[in-house]
């Protein structure tokens, strides 16, 4: 059952870890791992019961929903989930069979331990008390530098995007780091958003499924004015995420940008990525990114599981094609490690590449 606390998080990756920080950023202490969760029969199989009756009713798909639910049914009645070494291991057979039916960037259950989410996380992974912005700073002349690790959404991210946009308004260059941006929500692109275009803009298409939504409410807000609701099939219901220009306008509105992905860029760093590119406001440098197009949240399954369960799709209105699977392919193509540099000198600043990070905070 897609059950109404289903924590929804726009394009969100709440369901993979977010990538690590570059080798420059500072390191915290060791962890001691956790004890692995030890796996329970009942739990599992009432686990699998709640993830084939969610995906029956909410996939992004519905006919690949249907035989999600059907492998799983038939999979528990059969006994094939009956025995494992610990609960991850079940996870992790249970998401590979699933992927074996319809590949899905997102979609994947997990264990989950009562209590371990104290503290908060946000939609991405990484602590949502704290800022995602992980650099910022003038790279050169005239050319701005800001660095997310995620997407969170938290007023700590977006108040340094704030200071961010007051304290480099005057950028001619504008280098948006999302090589390892695992994703989240649209809180902290909406700020740029407003800052860098001049007119208003429809972005992409987000549809998500009509039964879904009638049923458990929106994730977005009913009243959101960036995402617009348009006409489309009658089963679906779509929006346009669009900009409305910020009131005062400041330098960045005529930068130019620069975007760094790589194939760890993901869900709505992705949905940034294509943004960005399909109205030709950046450069996209580096990699393809990972291929994740489909928004949902997580939702608990049973007693000790947790599953991300995708319910719509973002996608590019000229093409009506997403970039689930395939990502976004940049417009110049280099190793990730190599973006910063060839964005550098594609701005006209001497290709130090990484080492002119040193200095930022």
């Amino acid at each position: 059952m897609l059950k109404t606390t289903l924590m929804i998080a726009v394009a969100a990756l709440s369901a993979v870890p977010l990538a690590a920080a570059p080798k420059s950023a500072p390191k915290a202490a060791a962890e001691v791992p956790p004890e692995p969760m030890p796996f329970i029969k009942a739990d599992a199989e009432k686990a699998v019961s709640d993830l084939a009756q969610a995906l029956d009713e909410g996939f992004v798909f519905p006919d690949a929903g249907t035989k999600y639910a059907a492998m799983l049914r038939a999979n528990l009645a059969a006994g094939r989930y009956a025995s494992f070494p610990s609960a991850d291991a079940f996870a992790k057979q249970v998401t590979a069979d699933l992927q074996a039916v319809h590949k899905d960037g997102h979609l994947r259950i997990h264990p989950f331990k009562a209590g371990s989410e104290k503290g908060g996380r946000g939609p991405a992974g990484g602590d949502a008390r704290k800022s995602a912005v992980l650099r910022s700073g003038w790279l050169g002349d005239g050319v701005a530098y800001i660095d997310f690790g995620g997407f969170p959404g938290n007023e700590e991210t977006l108040s340094d995007v704030r200071k961010f946009i007051a304290a480099h308004g005057n950028a001619r260059t504008l280098i948006i780091d999302a090589r390892h941006n695992g994703g989240g929500g649209l809180g902290e692109m909406n700020l740029l958003f407003a800052q860098l275009y001049a007119q208003p803009t429809t972005l992409v298409t987000m549809d998500m499924r009509r039964a879904v939504e009638e049923k458990h409410g929106t994730p977005f807000g009913d009243n959101d004015p960036l995402l617009r609701k348009v006409d489309g099939p009658a089963t679906i219901v779509r929006r346009e995420h669009i900009v409305i220009p910020a009131a005062t306008a400041t330098g960045l509105r005529t930068a130019k940008v620069y975007l760094l992905t790589s194939k760890r860029t993901f869900s709505a760093a992705e949905h940034l990525s294509m943004s960005l590119k399909r109205t030709k406001r950046a450069t996209l440098v580096g990699e393809a990114t990972g291929g994740g197009a489909h928004f949902g949240g997580m939702a608990p399954m049973g007693t000790g599981y947790a599953a991300f369960i995708p319910v719509g799709r973002t996608f590019d209105p000229d093409t009506g094609q997403s970039w689930e699977a395939v990502g976004v392919a940049p417009d110049v193509a280099v190793p990730a490690d190599k973006a910063l540099e060839e964005a550098l000198r594609l701005a006209g600043v001497p290709a130090t590449g990484d080492k002119a990070l040193a200095g930022l905070h």
